[in-house]
């Protein structure tokens, strides 16, 4: 069992920077996979960006290639999502995902909001 907890959501200005930050909880942080996706109302929920067990792979979505980066702190059992150049477009709530590398459980975060205004 992991859980995840998202913090660093909030209101900016288009053009922007954020970083979210999703902290896990348990001693087996580099079993896991990493993701984020993200929800925007009315919409379905989205793959934004993810990060292999080792930290050595990531992917991102075309639509935030060049602005987000994702990356690991394994000493704080943390995977960041930094986000640059924001746009309207990107707001959401912003959900941190885990998938277990070996039997694929996967679990969620409860989400962080993200507001672009311009």
């Amino acid at each position: 069992q992991v859980q995840l907890v998202e913090s660093g959501g909030g209101l900016v200005q288009a053009g922007g920077s954020l970083r979210l930050s999703c902290a896990a909880s348990g001693r087996t942080f580099s079993s896991y996979a990493m993701g984020w996706f993200r929800q925007a109302p009315g919409k379905e929920r989205e793959f934004v960006a993810k990060i292999s067990s080792s930290g050595y792979r990531t992917n991102y979505a075309d639509s935030v290639k060049g602005r987000f980066i994702i990356f690991r702190d394994t000493a704080k059992n943390t995977v960041l999502l930094q986000m640059i150049d924001l746009k309207p477009e990107d707001t959401a709530v912003y959900y941190c995902n885990a998938q277990n590398v070996r039997d694929s459980r996967t679990f969620w975060g409860q989400g962080t909001q993200v507001q672009v205004i311009v």
